[in-house]
This record gives C-alpha cells, structure tokens and sequence, in this order.
C-alpha cells in the first residue's frame, strides 16, 4: 500500500502523522511512502531522516493526498483539503466528527473511509490512540491555566503553588479521566490544592488511594460542581464522551459564580467544550474572557510540544496502522476489534452512532 503524509495545515499545528522510525518499520513490510517536504519541520525532523528510512519526499500535499491509497495524519482535514480526498481512500487521524458537521459531509461526499484514532477502543473501554494526547493535554492545561492567571492575561493575578505565608491556588479538574488525572498530577506537583469532581465513584476512590488522600473527590452533582467553582482560581474541563459532543456542565450562569479573574482551561473543546461560553481558539491567539473569566480553548493544545507529542502518538498508532496497510481496513477491522469503532465514516455512511446522532444522520452498522 502506498501511504502518504502530508504537511499539517492547521494553524499552529507541529505535529507529524508519521516518525521515520515508522516509515521504516512500514517500508520493511513491503509498503511505499511519501512524505510532503518539511512535514517533520515542527517536530525537529528533518527531510534528511525521512528518507533514509526510506520514505519520498515530495514537494506538494496535493501530490501526496493524489496519488496515496491511504492518508495518515494527525489533525481531521480542512476545508482546502476537502477536495483532496478521494473515493476509498483511507484516512487514518483524528477526526472530532461530532461537533464538525462541514468535515462529516465533506467526509461522506468523499467517500473517503475515515479511522478515527480518538474512537479505537479496547474492550476495557479505554482509548488507546486518545490517550498519549490526552495525557500531553492534561499537563499541559495547567501550564497553560496557570498562564492564565497571570494580571498579564486578565487573571487574577494568583500563584499556583503559592509562597510560604501566602496560601497556594485552588484548581478543580470536572472529569477524572486520562486529562483529569494528568491535570490533577500536575497542579499537586505545583503545589496547589486540587479538586477532582467525576459521576464514576470507583474512579474518585481510586485518586483518594492513589493520591493518599491529599486530592479532594466529589461526586459531579450539579451543587457540588457550584460549590467547587465558587472558591477555584482554575478550572480544568477534563470531560469525554467517547466520540461524542462533550456536554455543557459549566454553563454561563455558572461563571457568575466563580470569582472575577479565575480561568477555565476546556481541553474538551476539540469535541465542542463541556463549557457553555467556550469556542476553539488557536496557540496564536488563545484566550479571550468572558463575564471577568479567563477562557483557554486551543482545540489542538498537544501542538504545542510538538516533538514530544508526536513521538508519543506513533508509539500508540503504528500497530493499528500498519496492520491497516498489511491487510486493508475490513481484514484489520476483522482480526481486531479494537480498531473496529474507529471506523467512524466508509463507502459515504456514517459507521459510528454517537456521530449520526450528532448530526441527526442515519447511522449504518458496519457489515
């Protein structure tokens, strides 16, 4: 099979869909590549390391979208690479179809068949091409958080850790999943005081073992979560429905509540934010406020480490990936029924329920 790697297009975006260590392991198997000319720049790899693993470089994405059998990327396509895709092509990447209806149709009118990584789900419910990024988002949220409240941003003006005398930031994290628990371990290491809120009782036992006690849990009720808003400094929207719009839990009622120059930081956002006053912004211009609150919604935020979080998505995505050009999509989906669920779009039918129900579309088991 013939896979192509094109340069990714979105702003800010850094990331690369393939490592040459990849490429390699793909050209071994018998399988071509072509990589678009300085697709590796913002990850640190240059041209130079892509072809000694054997890939082509070539100088156009329209020449890689053209003539590979299947796309492997990082980020969903854009609008100018709407038209590049083509009829059976494969499309292996994040795709966040769910709150994007543009990219579903565009997906559908395609007929491309789009690999979702962040719905490829173990049979413990696990996400394992979700959660390197959600554990590069997770910390990196309260980096950013913190940013946030810097008087500089609008914030107010608060140290997470604190100095002695001085009392450290309070941050609660809504979701104790993969971000959630990146998040909680990183404002602790701060030295903050941490709130973690989720609706699974088993989880929040698990984070007072695991934290000895020195995390706080409550069960995401509506008051508790009211009650944690009005004493944060930051708010981390750590919310997942796999493959689904995330829900609105902190909505704008609830900002009056929290105090003038708290941030929130909605890692949620690619899958529509669980905040109601969040939209997706980028690295270049990431926050905006709203009523006195500082908003932190980059929907692509692991592109920020650039290297760090593609070396870190292809140990996850190469097994699945390559076993997709061994063998071709239905045989893969075949022997492994992980892979299954990540089939989110073929043959112009959309293949995953949470997002025909999205976009109120007919939804089509595979066969």
């Amino acid at each position: 099979m013939l896979v192509g790697v094109p340069k990714e297009i979105k702003p800010q975006e850094n990331r690369v869909g393939l490592i040459p260590a990849g490429v390699r392991q793909l050209v071994q198997q018998g399988h071509g590549v072509l990589v678009e000319q300085n697709a590796g720049a913002g990850s640190g790899i240059p041209d130079a390391e892509f072809i000694a693993a054997g890939a082509e470089i070539v100088s156009t994405a329209e020449e890689v979208w053209a003539r590979s059998e299947m796309i492997w990327k990082v980020k969903e396509p854009i609008a100018p690479e709407y038209t590049r895709m083509r009829e059976g092509q494969i499309l292996y990447t994040y795709l966040h179809l769910a709150p994007d209806r543009p990219q579903t149709d565009a997906l559908l009118s395609a007929g491309v068949v789009g690999i979702a990584y962040e719905t490829v789900q173990d049979p413990d419910g696990s996400l394992p091409l979700l959660t390197p990024m959600s554990e590069v988002a997770g910390r990196l949220s309260v980096q950013a958080g913190a940013r946030c409240l810097e008087r500089v941003c609008g914030g107010r003006g608060v140290l997470l850790g604190g100095v002695p005398g001085v009392a450290p930031g309070n941050v609660v994290v809504i979701g104790g999943g993969i971000v959630g628990l990146n998040a909680v371990r990183m404002a602790m290491g701060m030295g903050a005081d941490v709130t973690v809120l989720d609706i699974n009782l088993h989880r929040l036992r698990w984070f007072d073992n695991a934290f000895q006690g020195r995390v706080k849990t409550l069960y995401s009720s509506t008051h508790n979560l009211e009650q944690a808003l009005g004493t944060a400094d930051l708010v981390i929207g750590a919310v997942l429905v796999a493959g689904a719009r995330a829900p609105h839990l902190v909505t704008r009622e609830h900002l009056a509540l929290m105090q003038p120059g708290a941030a929130i930081v909605d890692v949620a956002v690619d899958q529509g934010g669980c905040v109601e006053t969040t939209h997706a912004t980028t690295h270049a211009d990431p926050i905006y406020l709203v009523d006195g609150i500082v908003h932190y919604a980059v929907a692509n935020m692991p592109g920020a480490v650039a290297r760090t979080s593609t070396f870190a998505l292809n140990n996850a995505t190469m097994r699945q990936g390559v076993a997709i050009a061994n063998k071709g999509w239905r045989a893969a989906i075949a022997d492994d029924p992980t892979l299954r669920p990540g089939v989110n779009v073929a043959d112009g039918k959309v293949t995953y329920e949470a997002v025909a129900a999205a976009h109120n579309l007919p939804y089509v088991p595979l066969a």
